[in-house]
């Protein structure tokens, strides 16, 4: 536990005016970050008798070793950049909200020629319109099937709609009435985004006046005795009504605004917020955080703004922002958001009326959100406590492997071999960790040499990150197998934010993004988590006594003897150690078990997936692939330029040379390639006996791989 007196800044030296400030931990890593109106008063407040500060305080300060701070002209700007640091530094001891699930949102994408109307999650993009979010999918739908019948819109994907417009017939939607085709030209691009205009219209509250001309137009066709068109625009009518009826009015003066409502305990906090647009809840997100933080309602408020708004701009900020408790000061919070909507937002906490009516049913389901997660987490922590535990008594170790890789080696008769690490922490899986590799090594089918292959590249990256931060301090003696070494094969340095790599022996993917690192792992110059770094406490293997030992020779050989091994064998579900003969067997209902077939077949799931992924690029493969420089956009040119391979093979290189792109060196290259490459019998249809003429077959490897 550090002294604050320590790293305490000397009289004078810190600015009164309004920053930012960061504490950082004795290896560098921003633990917490704040801002101020006055950097001077609010950091001194840190350094004072240690009894008088709130117990989570006194833990964050006890637990810095240095404070620095960065000065900005306003409090806006402070607040702008407390949330950018707080976004990539990830510190511990800041409040950070888990949302357990990606929310969808009814999407308009008016920045395409023909819009389209679909569900999209994840980040918002330019000149896409988004209605919600909602809080299921096929809420979304339902709503949007219903809106169909009156405003015909586009919904399929691109794919669909170029294969439409290629045959001149539309799909199913378009025959039933619920698309109004523009793939074949039943509308010009102009007229269907009219029509995803009036879709936005009505989804973003103006329905009255729509519905009024709806029925004017029923009653005139009623008149003119055009009782067909009369009844469509009545069944219209209806289910437009219906589509209305999923949102009931809940604010009757048709505002636009958020409502967010904090429910908390000591430990805990959830929020709640609601979307209303036009007087309707158009959708309902929700947030779970612990107080790591010493922090109040209002502050929580502030952080759940930053969290919402933070990547929104325009109509996304609403006009009102109904809360609990305002921060305070209030001014910045409120110019912050004004900048971000490009209007005045107003910040206020309802006192009468419908809105604090609505605003305690926020608040309802804030303390049941709080209250189910507590229920969760309970039953969710006894229950992998005790599968940790469990396995840590199976297997002799000294305490719980709180972190948990697991590798495979998955392959086809030996060809296109790979293998898969994947990261269970807390007996959670964690896919922002996960690695997939390629064997390079040798080649042909030997899953124990495959499997000392894995775990040696994996832990050599281990050592190389201590080294680099002195915590190893053995000497390094060169590629021999000792701690330090490294391979001229696997140099360090492989880009680590994206997960992937180009280089022979290091990790080549992520399958997903994900936060980045965890408290107490090792980080980078600027404080953010490294990946290779952090080790397992337990490395489980897929397979037997023969890929164990393989793992723990590829250990041994390193000098890493702090991790523990140890396989499951998937015939009668045995765990086997090293220098063991007999297996451990644990009980079929044993929670230990259950969470290690977990982390096998996750990484068995993994491996398979990145096989199968590399089999059918491979299958693709053409002539032209093999073409050193040639990329997609050049050999897409030279099949639509010659129509298929066998008309390219026999041109020569001043023809090739013609193809817009194509310089006289790559067509020699092209020449000699297609020269050494026999081509392909032809093809014949089993069902006619027809041979298959190739240039039909050159022309269909022009919207895939290429057919020799």
């Amino acid at each position: 536990m550090a002294d604050p007196s320590s790293y305490r800044p000397k009289p004078g030296q810190i600015p009164d005016s309004p920053g930012v400030y960061k504490f950082r931990d004795e290896h560098g890593r921003v633990i917490y970050v704040g801002k101020a109106k006055s950097l001077r008063q609010r950091l001194s407040s840190y350094f004072q008798d240690l009894a008088n500060l709130h117990p989570r305080t006194r833990t964050m300060v006890t637990t810095a070793a240095a404070v620095e701070w960065t000065v900005v002209s306003t409090e806006v700007e402070a607040l702008q950049l407390e949330y950018s640091w707080i976004k990539e530094f990830d510190p511990r001891f800041n409040v950070k909200y888990r949302d357990d699930k990606s929310y969808p949102s009814l999407a308009v994408t008016l920045n395409e020629e023909f819009p389209r109307v679909q569900v999209m999650r994840g980040a918002k993009k330019k000149g896409v319109r988004y209605f919600g979010p909602y809080a299921h999918a096929w809420a979304i739908r339902e709503t949007v099937d219903l809106m169909l019948r009156v405003f015909p819109v586009r919904t399929c994907s691109a794919g669909v709609f170029k294969r439409s417009a290629q045959i001149g017939r539309p799909c199913l939607l378009g025959y039933i009435g619920k698309c109004s085709a523009p793939c074949v030209g039943r509308v010009t691009a102009e007229e269907h985004r009219q029509l995803a205009e009036e879709f936005c219209d009505f989804m973003a509250g103006r329905t009255g006046t729509y519905l009024r001309r709806l029925e004017q137009r029923m009653h005139e066709a009623a008149e003119e005795m055009e009782y067909e068109k009369a009844a469509r625009l009545r069944d219209d009518i209806g289910a437009l009504k219906r589509a209305m009826e999923k949102n009931a009015v809940v604010l009757a003066d048709a505002t636009d605004a958020d409502l967010i409502a904090v429910a908390e305990d000591e430990l805990e906090a959830a929020v709640q917020i609601f979307h209303v647009r036009g007087g309707r809840v158009r959708g309902q997100r929700g947030w779970v955080t612990d107080k790591v933080e010493a922090v109040d309602t209002a502050g929580l408020v502030e952080h759940a703004l930053q969290q919402l708004y933070g990547e929104e701009r325009g109509d996304a900020v609403p006009k009102e922002v109904l809360v609990p408790a305002v921060p305070e000061p209030a001014e910045p919070v409120t110019q912050w958001l004004a900048d971000r909507r490009g209007s005045r937002v107003d910040l206020r906490i309802p006192q009468r009326g419908d809105k604090k009516d609505l605003m305690e049913t926020v608040q309802r389901n804030a303390q049941q959100a709080l209250a189910l997660h507590k229920t969760k987490r309970a039953s969710d922590l006894t229950t992998r406590s005790r599968a940790l535990e469990e396995i840590a008594e199976a297997l002799g170790l000294d305490s719980a492997p709180l972190r948990v890789e697991c590798f495979d080696i998955s392959h086809l008769q030996g060809d296109d071999v790979v293998a898969s690490m994947v990261v269970f922490e807390d007996g959670l899986p964690r896919k922002s960790e996960y690695r997939r590799f390629q064997i390079k090594s040798f080649a042909g089918q030997d899953d124990v040499r495959s499997m000392h292959e894995v775990v040696s590249r994996r832990f050599r990256r281990y050592l190389q990150e201590k080294q680099k931060t002195g915590e190893w301090q053995e000497e390094a003696t060169g590629a021999s197998g000792v701690p330090g070494a490294t391979e001229a094969s696997e140099p360090a340095g492989t880009p680590e934010a994206t997960g992937t790599s180009g280089i022979a022996g290091a990790p080549e993917a992520v399958e997903t993004a994900g936060t980045a690192g965890t408290a107490g792992q090792p980080i980078d110059e600027e404080g953010r988590p490294k990946r290779f770094a952090y080790p397992p406490q337990l490395v489980v293997v897929d397979g037997g006594k023969p890929q164990v030992a393989a793992a723990q020779r590829a250990l041994d050989e390193l000098g890493v003897d702090d991790v523990a091994v140890c396989g499951l064998a998937k015939r009668l579900e045995e765990v086997w150690l090293p220098d063991e003969d007999d297996p451990v067997v644990l009980p079929r209902s044993s929670e230990g078990l259950y969470l290690l077939q977990r982390v096998r077949d996750e990484a068995h799931r993994f491996a398979i997936t990145y096989q199968r992924s590399k089999r059918a690029k491979s299958l693709k493969a053409g002539p032209l692939d093999t073409v050193p420089g040639l990329g997609d956009s050049r050999k897409q040119a030279l099949l639509k330029h010659f129509g298929s391979v066998k008309r390219l093979r026999a041109a020569t290189v001043e023809q090739i040379c013609e193809v817009p792109g194509v310089g006289r060196k790559t067509a020699e290259t092209v020449a000699a390639a297609l020269a050494g490459s026999a081509p392909a019998a032809p093809a014949v249809n089993t069902a006619t006996g027809e041979i298959i003429e190739d240039e039909a077959a050159g022309a269909a490897s022009s919207n895939g791989g290429t057919r020799p």
